[in-house]
């Protein structure tokens, strides 16, 4: 299960204590979806000092425990959960010969190598030990990851070119081989998913509050939270970090901004505040606009970088 969990580890990679993704790639019945983009961080900008962080303390022990260069074969990670589908993971990059052979002897130790097929297209049915079957905990200093399993089975396929894609639900493995792996965002649902975007797009998460669990959430605020949304992108030197709350009602995001306006005033008469992390707080904005919430700040790399390692 070794190389298995070592894929799902990346579904949550620098997601704060949580999970391009567009608003075409997101199903519209999303329970939750999260996507990072490797390539655009390490081609340069401001995503280049979070990709060394990644690389420090994610990639390199990726490598050392399963032989796998994150570096050299994974550009992006999507992925998303709905109530009647499960959990999808799709990899994309351009896979070694020795990785593509990791992965059939991992579906060949718990599941049957004789190929599937839907579209012309091959994939494989892989069993997982059920007495296994928990969540995957992943810790990188002081920050963790935790990711629910797949689930008792799953299906996974290499059939499509550059792509690893793994569902735990058959019909949507078929339905993603169908599109090459794609599915097409049903944005006119109900209740669909808030999906932020930006030019240069590094990470993008979102996820119904039923998702979020008790955590340290304030009891009252997560009761009147339906969604939540979140986005980190370069903006010229920085990197711009957006998060955005839907609201049960227009009068609790009003509340919660000035909550959250208060919050950042108060922290800023700290003594021992930060300059740099002042400075931060200072240019944060808070806005409230109908149900929504959003806050965004611009900041440094280094001092994100040094955040995440803190």
């Amino acid at each position: 299960m070794r190389v298995f969990k070592i894929l799902a580890i990346l579904v949550l990679l620098a997601v704060p204590a949580v999970a391009a993704a567009d608003a075409r790639t997101v199903p519209g019945n999303a329970n939750w979806y999260f996507h990072i983009d490797l390539e655009q961080m390490r081609t340069g900008g401001p995503g280049v000092k979070m990709y060394d962080w990644l690389r420090d303390e994610v990639m390199t022990e990726i490598r050392e425990d399963a032989g796998i260069d994150i570096e050299k074969e994974v550009d992006r990670v999507t992925s998303y959960a709905t109530a009647d589908a499960g959990a999808v993971l799709i990899v994309d990059g351009k896979l070694s010969q020795e990785t593509r052979d990791k992965i059939m002897a991992l579906i060949a130790a718990g599941g049957d190598i004789s190929p599937l097929e839907s579209k012309g297209k091959t994939y494989y049915h892989f069993e997982g030990d059920e007495s296994n079957d928990e969540d995957i905990v992943y810790e990188a200093g002081n920050v963790g990851f935790q990711i629910e399993s797949m689930g008792e089975e799953s299906w996974i396929s290499m059939a499509v070119r550059n792509k690893v894609i793994i569902t735990s639900h058959e019909g949507h493995m078929q339905a993603l081989l169908a599109n090459n792996g794609k599915i097409s965002g049903t944005r006119s649902v109900k209740g669909a998913l808030m999906v932020l975007s930006a030019e240069k797009t590094l990470v993008q998460a979102g996820m119904k509050s039923g998702m979020l669990g008790e955590g340290d959430w304030d009891s009252n605020i997560l009761k009147n939270t339906e969604q939540v949304a979140f986005l980190i992108s370069a903006a010229a030197n920085k990197l711009a970090i957006e998060a955005k709350l839907m609201t049960t009602e227009a009068e609790m995001a009003e509340s919660l901004a000035s909550v959250a306006r208060g919050l950042i005033s108060l922290v800023m008469f700290d003594d021992d505040m930060d300059p740099e992390v002042a400075a931060a707080l200072q240019a944060t904005r808070v806005e409230a606009k109908g149900n929504n919430l959003s806050i965004s700040v611009a900041l440094d790399p280094e001092l994100v970088v040094q955040t995440l390692g803190d």
